[in-house]
């Protein structure tokens, strides 16, 4: 999508190429439906699929009586925020699925108490799988992958679900920009005036430290407070440096592969670091434990699990392998890359000017590599090999049998309702100008060392709109680098901190969180998981700003 705009007559506006309002009052009205969804969701505490709808109405009243939207404007960033939303669902329903078909069979009870023997130490196993494990699935499959695959495991190992959806959803944002192969950074090359794109690059490995280190932490903190921090801190040093400086350094050769070349190290040191006695023997000296829920003291008298911890991890082994295949075996991917799936959608504008191109494929889907596809293909064969193995009919001798279809529905259904609400809001915001409204009305009254420290914010505000760093990029990285170019500072290095607010703000993403919740069994509870977030958030987003304001200072 190209937006085209037109210069207005405005003697109070230092930005001659917007075209929309940058007033107090429709900046204002334009950041109210967000503002609506965040009451909502955290002190008033409704669930999710009760608030994005609120949000959704807000900003398209908000788009019809301020900023002049025609109707048919409104019905085509409707249909792109439900087209957006198929993308998405596209992988929540796949995975609900493998998590019906993997949790039916009685993998997960074999892997809880396989990992249990496996370790001793369960901050270490916490760790492995919300921060390592995670990215590494951000580094290969992304849109929802890792907090479809990772939230299960560690409520198989423990962790309260709630928790779990916090880790699930936040330990992996570093990996978010240059994730999936490096997606969001191709996208940002499209949209962004950058001159040195290798030194953009690292500059953006180097202020996505700040959240790679913090995530890590974060979990940590979680888990037991300050005693599991001062435990701990060992380890995610090393961790975090294998994660975050391994991604930096790659980025000067391939930023495409950074993640992923980072996480697959990190996976691999996981194996030495057990045998570390610290982190290889039981924790002592941690009482308080919010996010471990009790454990059950009747486990001795279980019946022994019906499969093994090997064959448990089956969904894990073919879930790489499969999308490992398909994007870098080449003549592979070329043959599977033809397929693409995308709507038409008509030219439309805005009262204020803006001038939003005809496409004949909006968004296109490219449906066999699409994750959704990965985790359809991974569900099948394990379907396969579990029913052939005996493992359906072994589990339901001993537990109560579900359906899986009614299990899906069950699930699946009350968890699209608010990612649709969430995509066509974005949509809405995007089409009739509210989102430039916001970017501009920003950095007009910011100075070039202020509008520095709030950069990485634009970037996180993109990222919880539409719950994906590349749609973030799109959105915002070509209008970071044209405010950067009008101040007169480094356009890398503010395309740098777009680039950690778009990973970053994915921790407190509305769709994303609705994802873990849906996964963990906890619909309702995503202002719970929101409570815990997005003080990490603000954190983040504090410390990003002052790294960029250095940055820009000595550049």
């Amino acid at each position: 999508m190209r937006i085209r705009t037109k210069p207005v007559k405005n003697p109070g506006e230092c930005m001659d190429t917007a075209q929309i309002p940058v007033d107090v009052l429709h900046w204002s009205l334009a950041i109210l439906p967000i503002v609506v969804l965040l009451v909502f969701l955290v002190p008033l505490r409704w669930r999710a699929p009760e608030a994005a709808p609120m949000a959704m109405f807000t900003a398209a009243i908000v788009a019809l009586v301020a900023f002049k939207t025609p109707w048919h404007t409104l019905a085509v960033a409707c249909g792109k925020g439900v087209w957006d939303a198929i993308f998405i669902l596209y992988v929540i329903w796949p995975a609900l699925l493998l998590y019906q078909v993997t949790k039916q069979a009685g993998a997960y009870d074999a892997l809880r108490r396989g990992i249990s023997r496996f370790s001793r130490n369960e901050l270490f196993i916490i760790l492995a799988l919300a921060w390592v494990f995670s990215s590494f699935l951000q580094g290969i499959a992304g849109f929802g992958a890792p907090v479809a695959v990772v939230v299960p495991l560690l409520i198989a190992v423990g962790v309260r679900p709630v928790h779990a959806v916090a880790m699930g959803v936040l330990a992996h944002a570093w990996a978010r920009f240059f994730g999936t192969l490096g997606v969001g950074w191709l996208a940002t090359l499209q949209v962004a005036d950058v001159e040195d794109a290798t030194q953009a690059a690292f500059k953006s490995g180097l202020l996505i430290l700040i959240p790679t280190y913090l995530g890590g932490f974060l979990v940590v903190w979680l888990y037991g407070r300050w005693a599991a921090v001062r435990h701990a801190w060992p380890l995610v040093l090393i961790l975090g440096t294998i994660l975050g400086v391994g991604q930096m350094l790659s980025t000067l050769f391939s930023p495409e592969l950074s993640t992923f070349l980072a996480a697959a190290v990190a996976l691999l040191a996981l194996y030495p670091l057990s045998r570390w006695r610290r982190f290889g023997e039981p924790i002592t000296g941690i009482s308080e434990r919010p996010a471990m829920a009790e454990r059950r003291v009747e486990e001795k008298e279980e019946a022994p699990p019906v499969m093994s911890l090997g064959m448990s991890c089956l969904p894990y082994a073919v879930l790489p392998l499969v999308t490992l295949s398909a994007l870098l075996i080449g003549p592979l991917n070329d043959q599977l890359r033809k397929w693409t799936l995308g709507m038409p959608f008509p030219a439309v504008d805005t009262g204020y000017g803006i001038d939003i191109d005809a496409t004949d494929k909006y968004a296109p889907i490219t449906l066999l590599t699409h994750p959704g596809t990965m985790l359809l293909i991974t569900t099948l064969v394990v379907w396969i090999v579990y029913r052939w193995k005996g493992y359906y009919r072994a589990w339901g001798r001993l537990h109560a049998p579900e359906r899986i279809s009614s299990s899906l529905l069950i699930d699946a259904v009350p968890a699209s309702v608010p990612v649709i609400a969430f995509l066509v809001t974005s949509r809405i915001l995007d089409h009739s100008g509210q989102t430039l409204t916001i970017a501009h009305g920003i950095a007009d009254v910011s100075p070039p060392y202020v509008y520095a420290g709030i950069a990485s914010v634009i970037g996180a505000l993109g990222a919880f709109m539409t719950s994906s760093s590349t749609a973030s990029n799109v959105l915002f990285a070509g209008v970071q680098s044209d405010v950067a170019h009008l101040h007169g500072i480094s356009a890398e290095s503010i395309v740098a901190a777009q680039a950690a607010g778009s990973a970053y703000g994915n921790a407190i993403a509305p769709a994303n969180i609705v994802l873990g919740t849906s996964i963990a069994g906890i619909k309702g509870k995503e202002g719970a998981v929101l409570r815990l977030t997005i003080g990490w958030t603000v954190v983040v987003a504090v410390l990003t700003g002052i790294a960029t304001i250095v940055l820009v200072a000595v550049s």
